[in-house]
């Protein structure tokens, strides 16, 4: 019905609507075929870059929940998350999260859309939205359960998306959800942090040069934090240009020397992982609350290894050994992720709109140039965002 509602929705409007200022050609699809059926590249099973396929065919998506919104995708943002998605990482509790009461045959999930970052503009709104109107421009970080932002189309619940900022274009404004709600939530979330309290605070950020440490820069400096970061020499003057207060070069020799011999910090968001926890907490003020958060976690390899039930026992004795741990001498050892929220991405408009945060976009590519695009964001070593512009001509809806 809901699919029925759309194409009898859209053709009335495309035949009564009256002229507007805008180009409603690039926001509303005007042929039958259009209205059911969508361009956009999918992958029909995981592995490396060549499962990549690009059609014309996808299905258009449809509002099933009164709350959801459709998107027409301006521009969309590519991570770190996506190539491993691509290659099946979390695809166990993906689909759980997708069919809860495994209903559905195995690899239902195909073909499967990525994408996380989305900027575009509004073009059909559920019963019970009322927060937004068509023709809004947008921003959101899509949950990773849902088919993502490579493609002409996207379905959102209203809660996951925001106003997008008035001074960034599409380009730039999908270069950043998915790093802004994962800082977000990893440094107020679970830090605890806000701009109430983040004054004068000493945070130090392993693995500063990335999209969420770019990102967590200059939120923190927004809120009066002093910044401390790990990147390599050639990164030195970019994540000072962010406003990071003091710069440890890794490639210089093991890092927990020189910052063994600073003061010590607040909060530690490692986005590194691996055998940063050894030390990493030791540079922690003992008895004052301070916090260690990471965002490189078991929890999605225990479940694709072991299966939802046995990786999630698994993960909570992991996660609860440590905290104890930890403890007992002082600091608290936390688990950061990404949680999508178009709260708090009105929270993050704000700033940018302010010129307080800034996107940081490396390189952009075509709709057509997809592969290429995640060629790119998987050599790693990235300075900024890799963003796909989907729609042509987005940039002056």
């Amino acid at each position: 019905m809901s699919s029925v509602r759309h194409l009898v929705y859209s053709r009335w409007l495309f035949h009564h609507a009256k002229p507007l200022s805008v180009n409603t050609s690039r926001l509303f699809s005007t042929t039958r075929s259009s209205m059911t059926i969508m361009p956009a590249w999918v992958i029909d099973k995981y592995g490396s870059n060549d499962v990549f396929r690009f059609t014309k065919n996808a299905s258009f998506p449809v509002i099933n929940y009164p709350n959801e919104v459709i998107v027409k995708v301006q521009a969309a943002g590519l991570n770190p998350l996506d190539v491993n998605m691509r290659s099946g990482y979390g695809a166990a509790t993906m689909s759980m999260k997708r069919d809860p009461l495994n209903i559905k045959q195995s690899g239902s999930e195909f073909p499967l859309i990525l994408g996380r970052d989305v900027s575009g503009v509004i073009m059909e709104c559920g019963l019970d939205v009322k927060y937004f109107r068509e023709r809004d421009e947008v921003w959101a970080a899509i949950p990773p359960w849902k088919q993502g932002s490579l493609a002409e189309f996207v379905v959102l619940s209203a809660n996951e998306v925001s106003h997008k900022p008035k001074s960034l274009s599409h380009t730039e404004a999908a270069a950043m959800p998915y790093v802004a709600t994962t800082a977000w939530s990893a440094l107020v979330n679970t830090g605890g942090l806000s701009k109430d309290n983040c004054a004068k605070k000493r945070i130090l950020i392993l693995g500063g040069s990335g999209g969420v440490g770019t990102f967590a820069i200059q939120m923190l400096k927004a809120w009066g934090a002093h910044v401390t970061v790990t990147c390599s020499q050639n990164a030195e003057r970019f994540v000072r240009g962010l406003g990071a207060d003091h710069v440890v070069d890794y490639t210089a020799g093991p890092v927990e020397e020189p910052l063994s011999a600073l003061e010590k910090f607040d909060l530690i968001l490692d986005n590194i992982g691996g055998d940063t926890e050894r030390w990493a907490l030791n540079l922690l003020k003992p008895w004052c609350g301070a916090k260690y958060v990471t965002l490189v976690t078991p929890f999605l390899q225990n479940t694709d290894r072991l299966g939802i039930a046995d990786g999630m026992m698994q993960t909570a004795a992991t996660v609860a050994t440590k905290a104890l741990k930890h403890l007992v001498k002082g600091v608290h050892y936390r688990w950061g992720f990404f949680a999508p929220s178009g709260p708090a991405l009105d929270e993050i408009r704000e700033l940018v709109d302010a010129g307080k945060i800034r996107p940081v976009v490396e390189e952009t590519f075509s709709f057509s140039e997809v592969p290429q695009a995640f060629e790119k964001v998987e050599k790693g070593h990235a300075r900024g965002k890799t963003v796909v512009q989907i729609s042509k001509g987005g940039e002056d809806v």
